[in-house]
């Protein structure tokens, strides 16, 4: 397993394909504390894979509203976007391992009725393209590019959640085997996300809750790559008044809270939200170092009020 570092480091890792919500925010926050208040480093990671959903001036907007929030990168910002030969090598391993195979499956026979689906509406791999010859391979590369699958195992995966407690997934049953390169040569978020901690040298992992499903899969692959597995914490997510989850397309952009309040006065909410302050005065960032405390934080879904 390779070292782990003696500095803690946290991280925020949007994913630019459009403005940042109120909830992104409340992440970026309690990553922030949670790491700050070891003494630690918190960095900023742009999650762009893929470049035509995510062009520089959304993450330069980012960027510019985190400043803004007092939740600035201390080390260089990473783009994913830059560092395909990085997971390339990765991925390579794996095959190396015995562990990947190309899957030719078409979108419509991924989402086809008879697939089973996790409980969040993704699907679960069948494994149509697990077994195929070479032969068959070859005659299948011939009518379309394939995507890299990685063959997991049967086999339970837990971790101790910093904020949720303990939390188990079977890999074979509740995940399947998974894509880490698409068909058009992109590398895969969970290999991405997986690499990019481990060679950041990120020690926790603080995320919405809506994230937690992925945690078993990057367990795995950083173990498999040689790799000690970071901590993890995951929040509950941020609901309106009538209980629906936040989104950039109800309206829930950060732009549009920092049309009616300052960045300080929406800190004081978020605070008030995570349980670390009784009421939602202004506070900047730093100020809530010395009150962060993880077993204030909220179990559940909090109504996020003014």
């Amino acid at each position: 397993m390779s070292h782990i570092p003696t500095t803690p480091i946290g991280r925020f890792a949007p994913t630019p394909s459009g403005k940042l919500h109120i909830g992104n925010i409340f992440a970026a926050l309690i990553a922030y504390l949670s790491v700050k208040s070891k003494g630690g480093k918190f960095l900023v990671r742009i999650e762009d894979l893929d470049r035509p959903r995510c062009p520089r001036s959304n993450a330069d907007e980012i960027l510019s509203e985190l400043h803004m929030f007092g939740l600035d990168s201390d080390g260089e910002v990473l783009y994913q976007s830059e560092r395909s030969r990085v997971y390339e090598k990765y991925a390579n391993g794996l095959t190396d391992m015995g562990l990947t195979y190309p899957c030719f499956c078409s979108r419509a026979e991924l989402h086809a009725a008879e697939a089973p689906h996790e409980s969040d509406g993704s699907y679960i791999y069948g494994g149509k393209c697990r077994s195929l010859s070479l032969d068959e391979r070859a005659e299948l590369k011939k009518k379309r590019s394939p995507a890299l699958r990685v063959r997991v195992p049967d086999e339970d995966v837990t971790f101790d959640d910093m904020i949720l407690g303990r939390f188990t997934q079977n890999l074979a049953r509740e995940c399947g085997d998974f894509i880490i390169r698409r068909s058009d040569g992109v590398y895969a978020y969970q290999l991405a996300v997986a690499v990019d901690d481990a060679l950041s040298g990120v020690t926790e992992v603080v995320r919405g809750s809506d994230l937690i499903s992925s945690t078993p899969r990057q367990i795995w692959l950083l173990k498999k790559l040689g790799f000690e597995p970071p901590a993890y914490g995951h929040l509950p997510l941020l609901t309106a008044a009538d209980g629906r989850r936040l989104s950039k397309r109800d309206g829930d952009c950060i732009s549009s809270y920092l049309s009616d309040f300052p960045p300080e006065k929406i800190i004081g909410i978020l605070a008030r939200a995570a349980c670390l302050t009784p009421t939602a005065s202004p506070v900047a960032p730093k100020e809530l170092i010395a009150l962060y405390d993880p077993k204030k934080l909220p179990k559940s879904a909090r109504i996020l009020t003014e």
